[in-house]
């Protein structure tokens, strides 16, 4: 089996409170597309295989930007870059991608630049799990919180309708990993949902479930929790300084 990774870094950095895309904003001196794209890279499958095809979604304007920023990742693992544009949505970011795939591929990673710091080892588990016969495979960790439902609201709150055990639910993460021919169908079934972010699948593996084939969870990793406010990335400098220190 051939993998290959599709890398979203096309979202903005609004959140952030920053006027540059969020895969280049900087966090112990790197971009995190450059963090995340490493841990990618360097992660093997028990087997001993590795991706050998990298796929990043960018920003139209910041193509040749995260080009370089990744030249000297890729060519330290010796695999085949191509950066696209992204689209309207991530659905249509990661369908973009999916287009650019070299044929030989049949295993395919789809991994948030947003979750930096997500280990090798998780990396190598969602490939294992779909090696070992699982189409479609994700990380979860256990939701700690505890999780109501709710109805419509008058203005001053909204009922709760019930509590959902907590025993059924979690919380999932990427890198997401699936069988090649499920994922591009599921892409192709779904494609009328991922122009509006309203209706664009949140993940992958969302698609894939639409599309009636089973979705497999294997166990996630704090370290692969995802940046997406200010408060998030504080809290990832000061993880990486401590790893550093």
């Amino acid at each position: 089996m051939t993998i290959a990774a599709v890398l979203t870094a096309a979202g903005s950095g609004s959140r952030l409170g920053l006027q540059l895309p969020k895969a280049v904003v900087p966090v112990a001196g790197e971009p995190l597309v450059v963090h995340a794209a490493r841990a990618l890279l360097a992660a093997r499958a028990s087997d001993g295989s590795a991706v050998s095809q990298l796929v990043v979604t960018a920003p139209a304007a910041h193509l040749d930007e995260v080009a370089v920023l990744l030249a000297d990742v890729v060519e330290a693992a010796d695999v085949r870059l191509d950066v696209v544009g992204g689209g309207r949505t991530r659905q249509e970011s990661v369908a973009a991608g999916l287009a650019e795939l070299v044929d030989e591929v049949d295993v395919v990673l789809v991994h948030d630049a947003a979750r930096p710091f997500a280990p090798v080892e998780l990396v190598a588990r969602v490939v294992d799990a779909v090696r070992a016969g699982h189409p479609a495979v994700v990380p979860g960790l256990p939701v700690v919180d505890t999780v109501k439902r709710v109805g419509p609201g008058d203005g001053t709150g909204r009922p709760v309708l019930e509590t959902v055990p907590r025993s059924d639910l979690v919380a999932v993460q990427t890198p997401q990993g699936f069988d090649r021919e499920v994922l591009e169908r599921a892409h192709a079934v779904g494609s009328g949902r991922g122009a509006h972010e309203e209706t664009a699948a949140s993940d992958d593996a969302g698609l894939v479930e639409a599309d009636g084939v089973p979705v497999w969870v294997v166990p996630g990793d704090e370290r692969a929790a995802k940046v997406t406010t200010a408060r998030d990335l504080l809290v990832a400098q000061a993880l990486t300084a401590g790893a550093l220190a």
